[in-house]
């Protein structure tokens, strides 16, 4: 029996489709809008970084993060002009480098998430600070229902065409098991309206972030399937103005490198003060009853 994490997603073929972006000059306003929310929360720390690492932030929403810290080290594929070409998963930087590494819409595609977190732990100077953005939560539902819908009815079977995202409660757990401190986990959502699917299809491609899946088909789609899609995904989440929506969740993760001056949680048993006498009332034994 082989080890090491699933193979979910098609690392080869996510590189492709980002090189594609990266030559239509595409990348998306999805792109932009999650690596200015970070940058506000970056710059809401009241800290300026003296060395960062970003991890393969597209090149065309980077210079939003620039400004926050003094040198940077980009990680990433030859064509997004990186300081060091390496694959999404390998860190290849000695114990205690960075004050800060930062990732915008990359670590969702990725096969071992739990892995390459330990290794950005590893990096960070103590004290030292990661955040990132990826998709995560409910992003493309309403794709992912439509075509499971449309394959039934044409195909009688159903493949797979959408990505499965990370629940929010599970990304703070993985920041935990790979030993940040303070981690925080939360998520914005962005609902994006179309008038029609190919425009849909052309965001996505431009973001670079169509099917990468392993088991996913490798047939062209028919047109009888499009139509199908076409007619799922308008019936079923079309607005009152004829336009359907699109579900787009960032999960935005927040960690700390450990260090002595930061918060630590009480020892049990040693609070000054009882919660019974700050809400007025009478504490009384495990399994005692009040008296009527």
């Amino acid at each position: 029996m082989s080890g090491g994490p699933p193979r979910i997603f098609d690392s080869n073929a996510y590189r492709a489709r980002r090189a594609r972006a990266s030559r239509i000059g595409g990348d998306g306003f999805l792109a932009q809008e999650a690596c200015e929310h970070l940058a506000e929360r970056l710059a809401a720390i009241n800290r300026h970084f003296g060395r960062a690492l970003d991890l393969h932030s597209r090149v065309r929403v980077f210079p939003v993060l620039r400004p926050l810290a003094k040198d940077w080290v980009r990680t990433g594929f030859a064509w997004d002009a990186p300081s060091v070409i390496a694959g999404d998963e390998v860190l290849p930087f000695a114990e205690e480098t960075f004050d800060l590494v930062t990732s915008v819409l990359s670590l969702h595609a990725i096969n071992d998430l739990p892995g390459t977190l330990a290794q950005i732990r590893r990096v960070l100077k103590p004290d030292g600070v990661f955040m990132a953005a990826l998709f995560g939560g409910e992003t493309l539902r309403e794709l992912k229902l439509a075509f499971a819908s449309a394959e039934a009815d044409v195909l009688s079977g159903v493949s797979p065409r959408v990505s499965p995202f990370a629940d929010v409660r599970d990304m703070g757990g993985l920041l935990q098991r790979a030993g940040f401190a303070l981690p925080v986990a939360d998520v914005e959502r962005t609902t994006v309206r179309y008038r029609d699917l190919s425009r849909f299809f052309a965001d996505l491609r431009a973001l670079g972030e169509t099917n990468v899946l392993v088991g996913r088909s490798t047939r062209f789609m028919s047109r009888r399937l499009l139509a199908a899609l076409t007619r799922e995904y308008t019936e079923r989440f079309r607005d009152a103005d004829g336009r359907f929506h699109a579900t787009f969740d960032v999960v935005f993760l927040t960690g700390w490198a450990p260090h002595e001056s930061q918060q630590k949680p009480l020892k049990p048993g040693s609070a000054k003060s009882r919660l019974a006498d700050a809400l007025g009332t009478k504490e009384l034994p495990a399994g005692e009853k009040p008296k009527e």
